[in-house]
């Protein structure tokens, strides 16, 4: 039975550190893995949330209270949907069960 070594809390610097060596490109994944000690996967993650949250470092403060203010439209959707789904069937329901008339 091989001894696992314990689970290691890596920081948000070391993390930034490891993702801006990958977007730099000097270095292959393997032998950042190698270096760092990370799997290669986890760097490519790294690399990709530093990319997609890059434009919120230099947000202004007006900028980000807009963004934050800004409803979210899919979640406004779904619900829009679920709750068109729900009137739908409690129509027909009530409709066979006779409580609600076919003529509205």
């Amino acid at each position: 039975m091989s001894k696992r070594r314990p689970r290691r809390k890596l920081t948000a610097k070391f993390k930034s550190q490891v993702a801006l060596a990958a977007l730099k490109g000097d270095k292959s994944l393997a032998e950042l893995s190698q270096q760092f000690e990370v799997h290669a996967n986890q760097i490519s993650a790294w690399k990709a949330q530093l990319q997609a949250q890059a434009v919120s470092v230099f947000e202004t403060a007006a900028e980000r209270r807009e963004t934050e203010e800004q409803p979210d439209l899919l979640t406004m959707q779904a619900k829009i949907g679920e709750l068109t789904l729900e009137n739908d069937f409690l129509e027909r329901a009530l409709t066979k069960a006779g409580l609600l008339s076919a003529k509205r």
